[in-house]
């Protein structure tokens, strides 16, 4: 067998370290073929010099790097890097988020020799056999959901690899971390939280979401024996008192959602998971009712704008009045709502990012309890392979703010820029004006003052109040402009950025 090394790069601080889910589970389906190890750069802060070590005992055949774009991008670039250069022999292949939508920005690189695009497990597997047994453009040209180079460099392509549920099945080999207690982290909903996925995919095709690229409205929910097998396994053997669930949308069909409800109540550990408002809305009283004795205490909902014509154009499938119905639904269950909107669309965004302001304040009003999570819209390049046609065509029509045609980067160190890590994070984007671009920064800061988010269980309670103190008159009058004084403050008082550091 060969040996295969997984590298998780760098993405946060070891202290928001969770299990690094997509390397165990290609780690796991490599078992009886291939022996593999893992490096998890977020717990290994010299993780590039753990790499280059590794590859230089001459024992390890590949390498597989997993990669988001953003910040975890540049890390990515250090540790290929640092690899090709001490061993260049060994190949290099990205999977992940960021090789599924810009494989061919990936494979422009020196150091990536394989891209793979979308579910990985079995691409990857195929690839090392292909490999093994000398390569060749035939064997290469075989594997679908694979990019590589051909003769003269170009990019090919290869037609895409059906969705699989076959994850579903596989037990992690969490032993392969070394001390799987050092994932668990002290959140809003327990002490021991765990990070955990238990369904595949997603089946809408929202243009924005970098989800539909890599699963292309497929998705799998587990069997309710696995999800209490797991559960049991986690409680059991790390003492996990909570549970984050990173399912791209958790309540999908009732029918297919209400018996892994029944398992959550039996565990009744407090869990937070993504929504939509429609499915929510959907939900029979029985499965409020077991929602309730689970102990869900928040769900993430896209709300992602205040109008209608917006939320059409994007395919989200929702409507305004159902956000604000899901919200009091919510409440009324003793589930917290956190909100998500997207500002500052291309079609409108002075005027988008201003209906949007008036509509939190309502919900605000209304719904005090509600947590906001604001980010700018930032529609990413269709994926290789994809069909998506509203995609390309909101793409084409990006202009940066001299109305120039946005061009996206054409190498992975292109969107390793600070510019675009912003773009890809919706942060920022060329589009935004100077004015526009600081009165979102002074409403998201008074609004995160007035407003300190309930996942923060790290700042001091004082300071929390202090903020709160200080931005309410500048909440109250609407007076967000420069708010010199919360800056200040900040600077004393760190809040937690959910955005940034997730609970």
């Amino acid at each position: 067998m060969s040996h295969v090394l997984l590298i998780n790069p760098t993405i946060t601080s070891r202290r928001s370290a969770r299990f690094p889910l997509a390397v165990l589970n290609l780690s796991a389906s490599l078992d009886g073929r291939h022996t593999s190890s893992i490096i998890d750069g977020n717990v290994d802060r010299d993780f590039v010099s753990t790499a280059v070590q590794a590859v230089r005992t001459g024992e390890v055949s590949a390498v597989g790097v997993s990669v988001m774009g953003g910040p975890q991008l540049r890390t990515a670039i250090a540790v290929s890097a640092a690899v090709r250069a001490s061993s260049p022999a060994t190949p290099i292949i990205w999977g992940g988020h960021f090789p599924t939508i810009c494989a061919e920005p990936a494979l422009n690189s020196p150091y990536v020799d394989y891209a793979v695009r979308g579910q990985g497990e079995e691409t990857f597997s195929e690839l090392l056999e292909a490999h093994l047994a000398g390569g060749g453009a035939e064997r290469l040209a075989a594997i679908p959901g694979l990019s590589w180079r051909g003769t003269n460099q170009q990019v090919i392509h290869n037609k895409n690899r059906a969705f699989s549920a076959a994850g579903l099945t596989r037990s992690l080999p969490y032993d392969r971390l070394g001390d799987p207690r050092r994932y668990l982290g002290r959140t809003y909903l327990g002490n021991r939280t765990v990070g955990y996925q238990a369904a595949l995919g997603c089946r809408f095709r929202c243009t924005f979401c970098g989800v539909a690229a890599m699963f292309r409205g497929k998705t799998a929910l587990p069997a309710p024996e696995r999800l209490e097998l797991t559960l049991r396994f986690l409680t059991r053997e790390f003492g996990v008192d909570a549970i984050q669930f990173y399912d791209h949308n958790f309540f999908d069909r009732e029918e297919d959602t209400e018996p892994l409800l029944e398992v959550l109540a039996k565990f009744q550990l407090p869990w937070w998971c993504f929504a939509r408002s429609d499915a929510l809305l959907n939900l029979s009283e029985r499965s409020w009712a077991l929602i309730r004795k689970s102990r869900l205490k928040m769900a993430y909902i896209g709300a992602e704008s205040p109008s209608d014509w917006l939320l059409h154009d994007v395919r989200k499938g929702t409507r305004i009045d159902q956000t604000l119905a899901a919200v009091e639904k919510c409440r009324s269950n003793g589930v917290i709502a956190e909100l998500s909107f997207m500002l500052a669309p291309p079609q409108d965004p002075e005027g988008e990012t201003h209906r949007t302001f008036e509509f939190i304040r309502h919900i605000k009003r209304d719904h005090p309890k509600t947590e906001i999570m604001l980010y700018v819209y930032a529609p990413l390049p269709p994926a290789p392979g994809s069909s998506n046609l509203p995609v390309e065509r909101s793409v084409s029509q990006l202009r940066d703010a001299d109305g120039q045609q946005l061009v996206f980067p054409s190498t992975a160190e292109g969107w390793a820029e600070e510019k675009w890590v912003k773009y890809w994070c919706h942060t920022d984007t060329p589009w935004l004006t100077d004015e526009l671009r600081q009165q979102i920064r002074d409403f998201t800061t008074v609004l995160g003052c007035r407003f300190p988010t309930i996942t923060d269980v790290r700042s001091p309670r004082w300071g929390k109040a202090a903020l709160q103190a200080l931005a309410s008159w500048r909440y109250r009058y609407r007076r967000y402009g420069r708010p010199w004084e919360l800056n200040f403050s900040k600077q004393v008082i760190r809040l937690w950025d959910p955005r940034v550091s997730g609970l």
